[in-house]
C-alpha cells in the first residue's frame, strides 16, 4: 500500500507543477494579447501620421515647383 500512496503523492505533485505551468502560460497569452492590441492601436496612429505627412509633402512640392 505504501507504494501506491507514494505514486499517488508523486502524481499529485506533478499535477501541481502542470497547473502552475498552465497558469504561467495563460498569463503569458493574456499579456501577449494585450500587447498586440496596444501595438495595433499605435500602428494605426502611425499610419494616419504617415498619410498626413505624405499629403503635406505633396503640398510643399507643389508650392516649391510653382516658384
Amino acid at each position: 500500500m505504501a507504494i501506491v500512496e507514494d505514486i499517488i503523492i508523486e502524481v499529485g505533485r506533478l499535477g501541481l507543477w502542470l497547473q502552475a505551468l498552465g497558469i504561467v502560460v495563460v498569463f503569458t497569452i493574456i499579456f501577449e494579447i494585450i500587447a498586440f492590441l496596444y501595438n495595433r492601436k499605435r500602428l494605426k496612429e502611425i499610419a494616419v501620421i504617415k498619410k498626413d505627412m505624405k499629403r503635406i509633402e505633396g503640398k510643399i512640392d507643389r508650392i516649391l515647383t510653382k516658384r
